[in-house]
């Protein structure tokens, strides 16, 4: 937490192990690098402001800057491995004001290019206070060697049009980086699987206060109780008929795999397809905008 080098060597640690098992697709949680922000539900927006405003300054100076390469000993190990990566990440706006962050989800290809960047379109509760509102951009599918696939970052995957967006793409694996846990969220996870036939893989921050460093600001204070779960896990596949296949990983910190066949995805979708036979254009109608967001601009005369 609060440390993008230390999490990119975790990082590669786990491609590695997950290369040996042969993984042509690692998925990483919500904003793993460099780590959930756990602490907004915790400190109080008053009392606790100047405290919140030096973790933040410490967030964002270890946040990703992708205009900057702030990849790239992943995209390398994405080469090497000729493996599929996708990783949540706080993103650093390195364009204009590089004050703002993102929630953002990469997808690397196994060139080692960036295939795809997801930006949450809507930061749940107080997670409002940390990250600025993305856009329909990286509402996308990728082609990949394991399948086509696509994502969204935990609760927009109760954004219906959100889910949509991806079916009419034509996911195939769909990613679920994620904070949340328990039996509700399996639910989720596999009324989606049944709703796109297509796999679902949710990949879970399993963390404890144990898991914080010492060098995190009042430690002591904010997290008392080494042993608490900050975050349970519970990381599962789904496969397109909605059962779970692999998982869930609760309270357990490793790996979870799972055969994901893509193939099982086009006859499933014999009886349901939401965006193609079982759909009625002429009643719904859906426009996204995939374009970027971009700031006001202002020139000399305007100014």
């Amino acid at each position: 937490m609060l440390d993008r080098e230390a999490t990119l060597e975790v990082a590669l640690s786990s491609l590695a192990e997950a290369g040996r098992e042969r993984a042509d697709l690692v998925v990483f949680p919500e904003t793993f690098l460099p780590g959930y922000p756990d602490w907004i539900w915790r400190l109080r927006p008053g009392n606790d402001m100047k405290l919140t405003a030096e973790i933040h300054a410490r967030l964002l100076e270890n946040a990703v800057d992708l205009s900057k390469d702030g990849l790239a000993p992943l995209q390398q190990a994405a080469r090497e491995r000729k493996t599929t990566i996708a990783i949540g990440v706080h993103e650093r706006d390195g364009t204009y004001s590089r004050a703002t962050l993102y929630n953002t989800f990469v997808i690397i290809a196994p060139s080692g290019e960036i295939a795809n960047r997801h930006r949450k379109l809507v930061p749940t509760n107080p997670e409002r206070m940390v990250w600025g509102p993305g856009d329909g951009s990286g509402l996308r599918v990728v082609d990949t060697p394991a399948g086509r696939v696509a994502g969204l970052i935990c609760w927009e995957n109760y954004m219906p049009l959100a889910r949509f967006a991806l079916y009419s793409e034509g996911v195939e694996i769909y990613l679920a980086p994620t904070w949340d846990h328990g039996e509700a969220w399996a639910a989720s996870m596999r009324h989606i699987a049944r709703e796109g036939r297509c796999w679902v893989v949710a990949g879970a921050i399993c963390m404890q206060a144990s898991d914080v460093p010492e060098s995190f600001p009042e430690r002591a204070r904010i997290y008392p109780d080494p042993d608490e779960w900050l975050c349970p896990g519970d990381a599962l596949v789904v496969d397109p008929s909605g059962a779970i296949v692999a998982g869930p990983l609760h309270r357990e910190k490793g790996i979870l795999y799972a055969d994901c066949d893509p193939k099982r995805v086009a006859g499933a979708r014999r009886s349901l397809d939401v965006a193609g036979h079982y759909n009625r254009p002429d009643v719904f109608e859906l426009r996204v905008d995939r374009s970027p967001r971009r700031p006001i601009r202002f020139d000399d005369e305007t100014r």
